[in-house]
């Protein structure tokens, strides 16, 4: 895939060391436009759950790392749009926000679980071009979501080592590179 579309994976080249936010990191396009792009990092979990973040809930569910955009601002994606309204659909059954005190009451009433429903603190944003030219520039490789709304419970740990493994040749020897080469 040469342009990148909602709904698509970006999947960091293994080129990106010592960036703490994408080395190793699957995004999900939640938008991309003229103006911009929008996604969320899928496999880098936080050390918080959604009880640490919002009073009200005793939920356990857990919080990622978005992206480095905005980060003291909860996102949501979720396949639950029939019970979540103003929701915008990103692709494939998967959806981008909607009435969060809704969400919240559907998590505390045990009617949503951590496999229809993925929290973010912040995002990651590109303005006009600039995922253009990060393409470009060999930084990212884009994937058609294969999984489609099954994306949401996908396992986070692996994810990036996967994706490297079904892109076969250099990149299988990259599956199984430590996370900081200084390691080896």
């Amino acid at each position: 895939m040469n342009k990148p579309e909602k709904g698509n994976l970006l999947i960091a080249e293994p080129s990106i060391i010592g960036d703490i936010s994408f080395n190793r990191a699957v995004i999900l396009l939640a938008d991309h436009n003229a103006s911009g792009s929008v996604g969320f990092i899928l496999n880098k979990p936080l050390n918080y759950n959604l009880k640490d973040l919002i009073e009200g809930t005793e939920s356990e569910f857990p919080v990622y790392n978005g992206g480095p955009v905005e980060q003291d601002n909860l996102y949501f994606i979720h396949k639950s749009p029939e019970l979540i309204p103003n929701s915008i659909e990103i692709s494939n059954g998967i959806f981008w926000g909607g009435d969060f005190s809704i969400v919240l009451n559907l998590i505390n009433k045990g009617k949503i679980s951590s496999n229809d429903i993925r929290f973010f603190l912040g995002y990651s944003g590109w303005d006009e071009q600039q995922l253009d030219n990060e393409l470009e520039s060999n930084a990212w490789l884009i994937s058609e979501n294969i999984y489609n709304k099954e994306i949401i419970s996908k396992s986070c740990n692996s994810f990036w080592r996967e994706k490297m493994l079904e892109l076969g040749g250099d990149y299988s020897i990259w599956s199984n590179a430590p996370e900081n080469p200084s390691y080896n």
